[in-house]
């Protein structure tokens, strides 16, 4: 897959933060889409230490979005939760690729321009779009 499934599940996190009035919390939130309550913790202390979310002490505790998460784009949020966005393996690490083919691959170059392209799509959406409901069509 071209998202972690920590990227996948900060970005679903972070919709239904948007989605809900109120905010939430880690139990309320895994309950929802079936996943481990730890693990929707800890995606929460990231995004909360990252500035994304708003964390709430108390009986009614819980998280909000923060209310400057809707500007931040989406390559931006990526980079931040899961080191961002991967094409390939060489694409994101060229000097870590562990590929025995890196030297002569005749598709390197070009796969690295599409990430290229692909991470400036991803520059151009914010989470604000990202969030907005679908129109009917």
């Amino acid at each position: 897959t071209l998202l972690s499934r920590k990227a996948d599940y900060a970005l679903l996190i972070l919709s239904h933060l948007h989605r809900t009035s109120g905010g939430g919390n880690a139990r309320a939130i895994a309950e929802r889409f079936g996943l481990s309550r730890p693990f929707v913790a800890n995606i929460l202390k990231e995004l909360c230490h990252k500035g994304y979310v708003t964390s709430y002490r108390g009986v009614k505790g819980g998280y909000s979005l923060h209310p400057t998460a809707g500007a931040v784009s989406l390559a931006e949020l990526l980079e931040a939760i899961d080191e961002g966005f991967r094409l390939t393996l060489c694409s994101h690490h060229p000097a870590d690729d562990p590929c025995s083919l890196s030297d002569g691959c005749p598709v390197k170059a070009p796969l690295a321009d599409i990430h290229r392209r692909i991470v400036d799509v991803l520059r151009g959406v914010t989470l604000a779009e990202l969030f907005r409901p679908a129109a009917d069509p």
